[in-house]
């Protein structure tokens, strides 16, 4: 897509596909930056190059967004590693400090939008209480209000529950900027037993520009999930833009475990045999743009390779004939 000086993410939205970037933690734990099962960011402050190369990776892929590598990065959960003994020498507001600077340096590089993203935190599953929830999403809001000249929109990504992702909705709505959000669930609904498609009517009535999905479950099975929560939106004559942002892996057999690919007994690190290939990367792409998916980007175990497989298909800026052969996904 072709991209004018800072333009609006939904000026792009509305002007066709848009493609996010790939997965941050999980290549750089293969590279040996992150630590295994823990899954913080610290590696943007302790190896800046590391993870600025990767950025830089998926931007000259085709990616029209680069996220903040902010995942995770709040101080409670942070502090939950301190606790048990896994010390973690940088703070939240440092990663996120640090993040902002370098995505939009990157982002700078090819004219593309820095996305700044928030993360579910640990108060609203340890029952502490709703205001305790709303704190550490205010938390993560001050240090990207600090730096609003380096984002362009937001993201709260990889909620479990639709009701935290409310809360997290609200206190993004509050920094004036374009907002999405998405979960990481699958056919079974959220954690709570709300289903898929209350959960996209939930979402969609937060009021967020962007709703869809992220992480957990397959290109198969994100595409399934697609299609029910965009009938689900038509059915009450709702229509943010959608996203979807799967992991690499393909994992039919956790399509209805709530787990999805961490259900599996290789999850996480013995997975390389399950990666897609770049024709699988290129059908989900058609098939994701066909259903009325705005924005395609990945999640775990995504590498440059799929974010430019993803960007050649939608954009038609490749050699037709070498992709002749790209294997059909059956969408039920």
């Amino acid at each position: 897509m072709s991209k004018t000086a800072r333009s609006s993410i939904l000026d792009l939205l509305a002007a066709g596909p848009v493609i996010g970037d790939g997965s941050l933690i999980a290549v750089l734990e293969k590279r040996g930056y992150v630590r295994a099962g823990y899954w913080t960011p610290e590696a943007v402050v302790t190896h800046p190059d590391a993870v600025k190369n990767l950025l830089k990776e998926y931007l000259w892929a085709g990616a029209d967004v680069i996220q903040t590598p902010s995942f995770y990065s709040h101080d409670g959960r942070l502090n939950l590693l301190n606790e048990k003994g896994k010390l973690v020498d940088v703070t939240a507001a440092q990663i996120n400090e640090a993040a902002c600077k370098m995505a939009r340096e990157v982002a700078d590089e090819g004219n593309a939008l820095v996305c700044a993203g928030f993360s579910p935190g640990i108060s609203f599953q340890q029952n502490i209480g709703e205001e305790a929830a709303r704190r550490e999403f205010e938390s993560q809001a001050k240090t990207f209000k600090e730096h609003e000249a380096d984002i362009d929109f937001y993201l709260g990504e990889f909620f479990g529950y639709v009701e935290e992702l409310e809360q997290c909705v609200d206190v993004m709505k509050t920094l004036k900027k374009p907002v999405a959000c998405s979960m990481k669930i699958g056919a079974m609904g959220d954690y709570s037993g709300v289903t898929l498609e209350e959960c996209a009517v939930k979402m969609a009535n937060t009021g967020a520009d962007m709703i869809g999905l992220n992480c957990y479950f397959d290109i198969n099975t994100s595409l399934k999930s697609m299609k029910r929560i965009k009938k689900a939106l038509d059915a009450e004559g709702l229509s943010p833009y959608l996203m979807c942002q799967p992991v690499a892996w393909m994992c039919p057999e956790a399509e209805n475990n709530i787990k999805g690919v961490h259900a599996l007994p290789e999850a996480p690190l013995g997975l390389d045999a399950r990666v897609m290939t770049r024709f699988e990367a290129h059908a989900f792409a058609r098939s994701a743009y066909e259903i009325g998916v705005n924005y395609i980007g990945g999640c775990c175990g995504c590498e440059s390779h799929h974010i430019r497989a993803f960007a050649q298909e939608v954009n038609g800026d490749f050699t037709q004939f070498i992709f002749q052969r790209q294997i059909k996904l059956q969408v039920r």
